[in-house]
């Protein structure tokens, strides 16, 4: 071991140094920054990858993207043998690796080892993949390099989504009980599932096949393509923003459509016709379309995820199954869905701070369990108890057709969502099978429940550590006062919310905004960016 951590510092310090000493941070997604200030933390993370496959006795990935970011952004986190996100505790040693000197890294790894007892001799194998951005492979390589020098075996999937690399890798860790360990795999698992429940489906009332799809000039754009080619012409999609002239996420993707609540540049808007945008690892999506009047429309996690619910909910209540269902949201949330979800639905609703993390964590504590942040990032999880019962009652002899019918499309639909992780391409299919079941259009999709008006802004501060939150991140308890103004702001405005939250990324400070009509929701976020640039440290231009 002391050889082997010899080398991992001389490599460091020749090859792998940081460009300037940036304290970087591992956050809700792993690290995000500007790609020149990356290579380092690549190599560093390959180190740690290789740990982590050693301290669980399985294989891990690393996924190379910076999702929504802007393309000349990178970052990378680490995924967990079953797919799910980096357990919280490795996040502080992923932070600490990062920011050691080069002096102290063969130290800080070394501390690592004893503190979580791991045997070093034992092996070490990782998965990793990419997204499209240009400097991807010379940081995937530096991250390589990391594994090489731990000894670890390795398979580089190179260009794929985040969410069939967490497939990918829970794949293998079950030995092929969750599908095949391939992209291959990954689109006829989907498609399957998809052309089952979609045959299914006899009368399909306002429902249209056709969608216009924004693929953020994302990995999204050329894996859509191959989904395609295996969907047997049950679904007519046209694809915008596939990377043949574009900028990556530039005025388009998932995020620029739900912040900015338009159409992605260049995509115009006609009545009666659905639209949706992934981002830019294709780990998010939002739908929208334009009523007669032009206006538009977005359908954003929120609707997503009471859509899903409403449906879960038929199936479990027509299979008779003993199968409790929750719903799990952020304060991002607009406060119609959850009164919709907890009055009209009946499903309970938890909150949880922002970060996929937490809502995962959460919707794990009930049997089937729906997710989605607003941004729409989201997934459905079902226990391995409820699972079970779902794959029993499929056979059972003293269940009705009605209810055998049931259970089968729930087990279908299981196959359908990946259950790893939010993904834009399977949740495009679930919301596609859904509408067709219930015959709905866009339209009237869009009438469950009418949003709130709400505006997103965000302040520059010189440290986003400064701001702590507390009550799911709706109230702020540092720094004093901030809290107290923001309700005499609120209380002003009717139907009026707000809370602010720390970047998880960079340092800025998240504001959100929502009230009776647009221009009082704009007002109020507007109001509250001021009071955190004077009461949080606000730099540059005053909001």
């Amino acid at each position: 071991m002391d050889e082997t951590l010899r080398k991992v510092s001389n490599l460091g310090s020749e090859k792998f140094s940081p460009i300037k000493p940036t304290v970087i941070q591992y956050g809700t997604a792993g690290f995000r920054a500007n790609s020149e200030l990356l290579s380092h933390v690549m190599y560093r993370m390959g180190l740690l990858a290789a740990l982590r496959s050693k301290k669980k006795k399985a294989t891990v990935a690393v996924m190379i993207t910076a999702s929504h970011n802007p393309e000349e952004d990178n970052g990378v986190k680490l995924i967990e043998p079953m797919g799910e996100m980096l357990e919280i505790t490795w996040e502080s040693f992923a932070t600490s690796i990062a920011n050691a000197p080069d002096v102290e890294l063969s130290i800080c790894l070394e501390s690592i080892i004893n503190k979580e007892e791991i045997d070093f001799s034992l092996p070490a194998d990782v998965v990793f993949a990419r997204d499209t951005r240009s400097v991807d492979l010379h940081l995937s390589q530096a991250m390589q390099c990391g594994l090489e020098v731990m000894g670890s075996t390795f398979t580089d999937f190179g260009l794929l989504t985040t969410p069939q690399l967490h497939y990918i890798v829970r794949c293998m860790n079950t030995n092929g009980a969750y599908g095949e360990a391939t992209e291959e795999g990954y689109y006829c698992k989907l498609a399957k599932a998809f052309a089952s429940l979609r045959k299914s489906v006899l009368h399909v009332g306002n429902y249209d096949n056709k969608i216009q799809l924004d693929a953020a000039n994302g990995v999204g754009a050329c894996k859509m393509k191959e989904m395609i080619k295996h969907l047997e012409c049950l679904l007519d999609i046209e694809l915008h923003k596939d990377g043949s002239d574009g900028r990556l996420n530039y005025k388009c993707g998932a995020d620029f459509v739900k912040v900015q609540q338009t159409s992605p540049e260049g995509v115009l808007l006609k009545p009666g016709v659905k639209y949706a945008s992934f981002d830019g690892d294709a780990d998010r999506i939002v739908f929208f379309y334009a009523d007669e009047d032009h206006k538009f429309h977005l359908l954003d996690g929120d609707k997503i995820a009471t859509l899903v619910a409403n449906f879960l909910q038929q199936l479990i209540t027509a299979s008779g199954l003993s199968v409790n269902m929750g719903l799990v949201q952020t304060a991002y949330a607009n406060g119609s869905s959850t009164v919709y979800i907890t009055e009209e639905l009946k499903i309970p609703a938890a909150c949880v701070p922002t970060g996929v993390k937490h809502l995962h964590h959460q919707a794990q504590q009930f049997d089937v369990g729906v997710y989605f942040e607003a941004n729409g990032h989201g997934t459905v999880l079902f226990s391995s108890k409820a699972s079970e019962i779902i794959q029993n009652a499929v056979s059972h002899t003293g269940m009705t057709d009605e209810q055998k019918s049931a259970a089968s499309k729930l087990l279908t639909v299981m196959d359908l969502i990946n259950q790893t992780v939010g993904d834009a391409i399977s949740d495009l299919l679930l919301v596609e099978i859904i509408l067709c079941t219930f015959g709905w259009s866009m339209e009237d999709w869009d009438k469950c429940y009418i949003d709130l008006p709400n505006r997103q802004l965000k302040v520059k501060v010189k440290d986003r550590n400064d701001i702590q939150t507390a009550d799911a991140e709706r109230k702020v308890v540092k720094p004093s006062g901030l809290q107290e103004e923001i309700d005499q702001l609120v209380s002003k405005f009717n139907k009026g919310r707000s809370f602010v939250r720390p970047s998880g990324t960079e340092d800025v400070v998240r504001i959100y905004a929502e009230a009776d009509c647009q221009v009082n929701a704009d007002r109020l976020a507007h109001e509250v960016s001021v009071k955190v640039y004077e009461i949080a440290g606000g730099v540059g231009d005053k909001p």
